[in-house]
C-alpha cells in the first residue's frame, strides 16, 4: 500500500509538472461575496482534425454570456436529464469508461457517464451543425428537438470512438460552476461538411480550426489551455493506444490547485 501511494505520488508530480496548475486570472473563477455553489455536470467535445499540422475546432463565447464571456473554448455544454435517458446501439469503450468512473460520486450511474459523452456530441451539433456519428440504419426514438434533429442524419453518437482526455471542476465562490469532462475524437467521425459550421443556437461565434498554436494565441480559460497541451502530449502516442492514455483531473479546495490523474 505505501509503494502504491508513492506511485500515484510521484505520478502527481510529474502531472503538475507537464500541465501545470492553470492558476489563470483571478477573475476568471474567484467572486467576491458569492457563496460557493455546487457545480453541474457538463461535458465539451474536441473534434482533432487531422492534417499534417492538426487542427481543433474552436469558437469564441459570446459577451453577453456570465460564464467566460470573450473566451475562446470548444464547443459543449451542460447535461440534459434526456442525455441520461436516450437509448443508442453504441457504447464507450470499458476502458474509457472505467476512467470515468473514478473518483466519482457512488450514486453516479454508468448511464449518466454515458451521457455526459452524449451531452457532447449533441452541444457540438446544436453549437456548430457538425453531425458527429457513424452512418447507421438503426432507429433512434425521441421527442427531444435536437437529437431528432441529428438522428435524422442517419447517424448514430459513435461513442466507441471517444476518448475522455480530462476532468475539470470550477473552482469554489462562482456563481456558475461546472464539473466539466473533456472528450476528444477524430474528423473521421464527422459526416457533414467540417467546413460548413455555424453557430446556430448563437452559444459560439467566430467558429474556426486552428492549430494549436494558433489555439493558442487567443483568449483562452485556463483550464482551455491545459486541455490543449493535453491533446498535443495524447496525439504524440499512435492513434490505437490513445484511448488508454490518462486523464488530468484538476479542481480547486481550501485556496490549493489539485491535479490528478484518472
Amino acid at each position: 500500500m505505501v509503494l502504491v501511494a508513492r506511485k500515484q505520488q510521484l505520478n502527481e508530480k510529474i502531472l503538475m509538472s507537464k500541465y501545470g496548475t492553470t492558476p489563470g486570472k483571478p477573475h476568471e473563477y474567484r467572486q467576491q461575496g458569492e457563496k460557493a455553489v455546487r457545480p453541474r455536470d457538463a461535458s465539451t467535445l474536441i473534434i482533432v482534425q487531422q492534417a499534417a499540422e492538426p487542427r481543433i475546432l474552436m469558437g469564441k463565447r459570446s459577451m453577453k454570456h456570465k460564464f467566460m464571456p470573450g473566451k475562446f473554448v470548444f464547443p459543449g455544454g451542460r447535461l440534459d436529464y434526456v442525455d441520461q435517458r436516450i437509448k443508442v446501439p453504441t457504447q464507450l469503450t470499458e476502458t474509457v469508461l472505467t476512467r470515468l468512473r473514478r473518483q466519482t460520486r457512488s450514486n453516479i450511474s454508468d448511464a449518466k457517464l454515458r451521457g455526459l459523452a452524449l451531452a457532447a456530441i449533441r452541444e457540438t451539433f446544436e453549437e456548430t451543425g457538425l453531425v458527429v456519428g457513424r452512418p447507421s440504419t438503426d432507429i433512434c426514438r425521441t421527442t427531444n428537438n435536437s437529437w431528432s434533429q441529428y438522428f435524422s442524419h442517419g447517424v448514430v453518437p459513435p461513442l466507441e470512438d471517444m476518448d475522455f482526455i480530462a476532468r475539470a471542476i470550477t473552482p469554489p465562490y462562482r456563481t456558475r460552476r461546472f464539473d466539466t469532462r473533456f472528450f476528444m475524437v477524430h474528423d473521421s467521425t464527422i459526416q457533414s461538411d467540417p467546413d460548413q459550421v455555424s453557430s446556430a443556437s448563437g452559444e459560439l461565434l467566430d467558429l474556426h480550426w486552428l492549430t494549436l498554436d494558433e489555439a493558442r494565441q487567443t483568449d483562452l480559460p485556463a483550464i482551455t489551455r491545459m486541455v490543449i497541451d493535453v491533446v498535443e502530449e495524447r496525439l504524440k502516442v499512435p492513434k490505437s493506444q490513445q484511448l488508454a492514455e490518462p486523464a488530468p483531473f484538476v479542481r480547486n479546495a481550501k485556496s490549493k490547485w489539485l491535479t490528478s490523474n484518472l
